[in-house]
């Protein structure tokens, strides 16, 4: 299991050397953005929003827009030595506290913790302790440059740690919309609605819950390759499409060349006609101007 990050975990004056690892992992099918004519995967290039040039990552700086259109530039330098400073930082359980005090909404992700060298001990320890007060630790952490609160429990055999939103990440209730005052509600409704929540309870089992869309887009994906109806990026077509385009061209530009040449052979030859009658006639004048001498 692929570890993304190595520190300590303390409480007291026992540290845990530790790693952690993704718990979960997103299996939504991913779709490309193809052309249509010739099913080449679609390029989305970073440009410049004023002038329009294409830009690389050496082009391209972190700012803050603090007003609109007014932003303040922060360097990698101090962007990186910031990000140390934090996870260099041990990871110290500040509370113990009960998992139900916790609402779900300031839960964002799982991560497993595994032991470090030489700290197996000492996280048999923790994972006990948790397990007999039935408790969890409050931390905070920096992962990624991003610092979040962290809930720290048993999970199985294994500890793992949750990471939480600050109270300030979580936006106020009162804030939606449309939401209905105290309303009243007759007995009998009531009474229905709670039968009916009585007949559908049942104990948490999460094998028998599936994505049921995801199933049926891969079900259909692979019906479509067992009836060979994948397509590939058409390089040829292009080509041919050029060649085909470019001898239209020519087609379209004989004939007027054509006839061009043939109005010039048809001037040519009145010309040479013209010429040659000329030619013929001027003894006659030559004979008529010697008479007439």
């Amino acid at each position: 299991m692929h570890t993304i990050w190595k520190g300590t975990i303390s409480f007291g004056l026992v540290n845990i050397p530790i790693k952690l690892h993704a718990a979960t992992e997103n299996k939504d099918v991913k779709l490309r953005n193809l052309h249509k004519d010739c099913h080449a995967p679609i390029k989305y290039e970073r440009t410049c929003s004023e002038c329009g040039a294409e830009v690389t990552g050496d082009d391209i700086v972190k700012a803050y827009e603090y007003t609109e259109g007014k932003y303040v530039v922060l360097d990698e330098d101090e962007l990186e030595k910031l990000k140390k400073e934090q996870e260099d930082k041990s990871v110290e359980i500040i509370d113990f506290v009960q998992l139900e005090e916790i609402d779900p909404i300031y839960f964002d992700r799982t991560y497993y913790m595994s032991p470090n060298e030489g700290g197996s001990k000492a996280y048999a320890l923790l994972r006990k302790a948790l397990k007999d007060t039935d408790k969890i630790g409050l931390a905070k952490i920096t992962i990624r440059a991003k610092e979040s609160l962290a809930a720290i429990r048993v999970y199985g055999d294994t500890i793992v740690m949750e990471t939480l939103h600050f109270p300030d990440e979580v936006r106020d209730a009162k804030g939606v919309p449309n939401v209905p005052d105290e309303t009243k509600i007759q007995e009998k409704e009531l009474a229905t609605a709670k039968t009916l929540i009585e007949h559908l309870t049942a104990e948490f089992d999460p094998e028998k819950y599936t994505d049921d869309y995801r199933l049926e887009l891969l079900e259909l994906i692979r019906g479509k390759v067992e009836e060979d109806k994948g397509v590939t990026r058409q390089e040829q077509t292009n080509v041919i499409d050029l060649m085909e385009a470019l001898e239209k061209s020519i087609e379209k530009a004989k004939p007027k060349k054509t006839k061009r040449t043939a109005r010039s052979k048809e001037t040519a030859a009145k010309k040479t006609g013209k010429a040659a009658g000329e030619k013929g006639k001027t003894p006659k004048k030559t004979k008529k101007t010697a008479k007439e001498a």
